[in-house]
């Protein structure tokens, strides 16, 4: 059997927050969630331990229900050193001699299939796997802050997991360590290397995004990189048989990319239904507009699967010429139509365990000068979408936000002009992008769509 062990005994003490790291949320779920989810999911493992701090046991055993993982047989709870947690692993799995334990580190979430299929796989020849990358900086060895040596860079690597070992090596290893008077715990490929020279220790290659959360600033690296991994759902295809009789709601499906959203349902089966001042006087910053929207579209279909928000004003100038009224309706199409059509759609997504979809703009990274309104919004349209993903993660609603470069719509000609069109994104493979994230399991990710992508 290979036997993926989850070691999350670790407090994360140096990322200051009040829950262990591996607790943390990022792209809709927490980060031990993450790494589950992929052992969960990989054929070659046949079975899932996680090693936990014993007051935490009870938010593991929720999560095993609410993921409805099935390969995660035993929550074993974990020592205060990380040692401690593997020996854990290794004496619950003790009658598993000619098995295969694979640790990892419930704090690193974005580890690849490739990476575990490669690290079983060598398990048929070598009875001890690690994990690592190659070191783009100089490693240096110092003592009293005096360099004692520095290692040639070429040989050296940066150590990740998962590791892997017959569960009859490392357990002899350890057998070893703690005989040891003088033992000072590394991780368990050096446990292996110090007490059992003989065993080659083969290394698989890593990869720069299998990384640690350890720090605060992680946190901003990790949902950089959970944004950069969306870019899988282009591998959804369409047309999609699971799209044949979903009800969407389009609102400013009138023109630009909420048109072509409306257009590219219609050709996909889907039952599309669109609101926007210009089609039928629906002005999404009045929640009147929005809830009698979709009571009508309820009762005539009996369902909503999918809300696709669309419409947006952008005013290109400098705020101290700005009127007040333009700000006001910049501010309530925006941000406060956004609120509405959130609180609107609730009850039906409720039900329907649907997908609630809102759009931001490469500005929302930055403020810029002429769009201190519009760019202001679009990163309070992230942040929102982020927070309520979680929110309603209980319901089963999925939440995302599609971020799509510069687009050929009647919204930026009017503000911009006429430009080359190979410069803009055409809006019909922002629409394919906009259905790619429907039929994902996403939540509470910033969707980057990018000119290149049309190539």
């Amino acid at each position: 059997m290979n036997i993926a062990v989850i070691l999350a005994g670790g407090v994360g003490s140096r990322l200051g927050m009040s829950l262990p790291k591996q607790f943390f949320k990022v792209a809709g779920k927490m980060v031990i969630e993450h790494a589950v989810d992929a052992f969960e999911k990989n054929d070659l493992i046949d079975e899932i331990a996680i090693v936990i701090n014993s007051h935490y046991i009870f938010m593991v055993e929720d999560m095993i229900i609410k993921n409805n993982w099935q390969k995660v047989k035993r929550v074993l709870s974990g020592g205060e050193e990380r040692y401690q947690s593997s020996l854990a692993a290794i004496n619950a799995y003790h009658n598993f001699k000619n098995s295969n334990l694979i640790f990892h580190d419930a704090a690193r979430p974005l580890i690849s299939q490739r990476i575990i299929n490669d690290v079983v796989n060598s398990l048929k020849e070598y009875n001890a796997i690690d994990v690592a990358i190659n070191s783009a900086d100089t490693i240096i060895e110092v003592k009293d802050n005096i360099i004692t040596e520095i290692p040639e860079r070429a040989k050296m690597r940066r150590g990740q997991t998962p590791q892997g070992f017959k569960q009859s090596v490392i357990a002899k290893a350890y057998e070893l360590a703690l005989l040891d008077g003088n033992f000072k715990a590394t991780d368990d490929c050096g446990i292996v290397k110090k007490y059992l020279p003989e065993e080659d220790i083969y290394v698989v290659d890593g990869e720069e995004v299998n990384m640690k959360l350890t720090y605060l600033e992680d946190t901003y690296i990790l949902d950089k990189l959970f944004q950069l991994r969306s870019v899988e759902i282009q591998k959804i295809a369409l047309p999609n048989q699971l799209l044949l009789g979903k009800v969407m709601v389009v609102f400013g499906g009138g023109y630009g990319i909420g048109k072509s959203v409306v257009e590219l349902g219609i050709s996909n089966g889907v039952r599309v239904y669109s609101f926007s001042r210009t089609e039928n006087n629906v002005d999404v910053s009045s929640i009147k507009d929005v809830e009698k929207a979709l009571q009508t579209v309820f009762q005539k279909e009996n369902k909503i699967d999918f809300v696709v928000n669309t419409a947006g004003v952008l005013h290109k100038e400098p705020l101290v010429n700005m009127d007040y009224q333009t700000i006001c309706d910049s501010i309530n199409t925006n941000y406060y139509g956004m609120v509405n059509i959130s609180l609107a759609s609730l009850p039906y997504l409720k039900q329907s365990k649907g997908h609630l979809l809102f759009f931001a703009s490469s500005s929302y990274t930055r403020g810029r000068a002429f769009y201190s309104i519009y760019s202001s919004i679009k990163a309070a349209t992230v942040n929102f979408v982020q927070a309520i993903s979680q929110e309603w993660e209980s319901f089963g609603i999925k939440v995302n936000c599609i971020n799509p470069e510069r687009t050929q719509t009647p919204m930026r000609i009017k503000n911009f002009g006429n430009e080359p069109e190979n410069t803009l994104l055409k809006p019909e493979t922002v629409a394919i992008r906009c259905f790619q994230t429907l039929l994902s399991n996403n939540t509470g990710q910033v969707i980057d769509v990018r000119l290149h992508d049309e190539n």
